[in-house]
């Protein structure tokens, strides 16, 4: 078939969808038009892609986030979908820089759509988020949200599960369906909730057709909107589910010197001394970023209402973090602040380890690593 009998048919596909307001559908028409004639006709796919990515106009179907009804559940009443218009951070995540890079290229994709479209190719348009909780998934959703100037919707599949399982499909694909419409990034938290592997013989058959609805939804999401998709359980996800997303991201535990550069942040680094700093990263160590940031505006809390300079109530936290571990893990404490710049002298008033022991703790570690 050459090509000029193909874009006819296409064409009368896409005449015939659009009569029946599929808007939807046409959407992805034209955006595999796009894709298809980038190379062979690249003056259409350009004005294609363009339309694809002029805002929708009052008469249209497709409407502002403003104007669309956010879908609800039918037995409830209450929003499938949490909206969030306009995103701020407190502050910048901070993450591995192979994590950055990744986040940073997927965002100039969505930014230089046209030239890509003009190179043969679409730009990634879904991205997996894997990692234990606490680590940054969901703020990093809300910082490509932000970077992208897009209002950021989160549909957490945990909670949109009805007791009516058939009502569960429906209602994922009204909020699938209306973030379509919109000029959006969705995040599907908590994905294993629902796209658990097909082969556990405990799940029923109705819990196994949600993986299939949720599997063709990520499949046919437009090349025009964001999808990013959150778990803290890799090891429930269907197979199929790893192939549907452009790029998977695993986010670790976050480092010591990760922790450091988030406590910097959150306290401000000209307001406390280094090795002050250095310590409770120490003592915030294996902790996830999210731990850290309740820890740490606890302690602005505490130093706010008791009155006291800021680098006391963090002396005081480590203080009360280290008492309450047992005996081995306290000195271990101390000579991760010892190691870390802190004086051993400070490091005893801070966690009540007597300098002998983070001597011979110190000398331990040597010795440790030399054989």
């Amino acid at each position: 078939m050459d090509d000029l009998q193909k874009l006819s048919e296409e064409l009368v596909h896409l005449a015939r969808v659009s009569m029946s307001q599929q808007t939807q559908q046409v959407q992805r028409l034209v955006s595999r038009i796009a894709r298809s004639y980038s190379k062979r006709l690249p003056d259409l796919s350009s004005k294609l892609a363009a339309l694809l990515r002029e805002k929708p106009t009052a008469q249209s179907p497709l409407r502002s986030t403003e104007m669309a009804a956010v879908p609800v559940d039918q037995d409830s009443r209450l929003q499938l979908v949490r909206c969030e218009h306009t995103i701020t951070l407190e502050v910048d995540p901070v993450w591995p820089e192979e994590i950055k890079e990744v986040l940073r290229r997927f965002c100039a994709e969505r930014r230089q759509q046209e030239r890509l479209i003009a190179a043969g190719v679409m730009p990634s348009r879904s991205l997996l988020l894997v990692g234990p909780p606490g680590v940054g998934k969901t703020l990093s959703a809300r910082w490509v949200a932000r970077e992208l100037g897009l209002p950021l919707l989160t549909l957490d599949l945990s909670a949109v599960m009805s007791s009516f399982l058939g009502r569960t499909g429906i209602n994922l694909r009204h909020v699938m369906d209306y973030a379509k419409g919109l000029e959006c990034v969705l995040l599907l938290d908590e994905l294993d909730a629902i796209a658990k592997k097909r082969d556990d013989v405990a799940e029923l058959g109705e819990l196994k057709r949600l993986v299939t609805v949720i599997l063709q939804e990520i499949e046919e999401w437009p090349e025009t909107g964001v999808l990013l998709a959150a778990t803290n359980h890799p090891n429930l996800l269907d197979s199929a589910v790893w192939r549907r997303f452009d790029q998977v991201i695993h986010f670790p535990m976050p480092s010591q010197d990760e922790v450091r550069e988030l406590v910097g942040h959150l306290v401000g680094e000209d307001r406390v001394a280094n090795d002050l700093l250095d310590a409770v990263a120490a003592a915030l160590s294996e902790s996830s970023f999210s731990d850290v940031k309740r820890s740490i505006d606890q302690v602005i809390r505490h130093a706010t209402i008791d009155d006291l300079p800021l680098d006391q109530a963090l002396a005081r936290f480590i203080g009360e973090r280290a008492e309450r571990m047992p005996r081995r893990a306290r000195c271990d404490l101390a000579a991760d602040l010892a190691r870390s710049g802190v004086s051993q002298r400070r490091a005893n008033e801070l966690t009540g380890v007597s300098r002998d022991t983070i001597r011979r703790r110190l000398a331990e570690s040597e010795r440790s690593r030399k054989g």
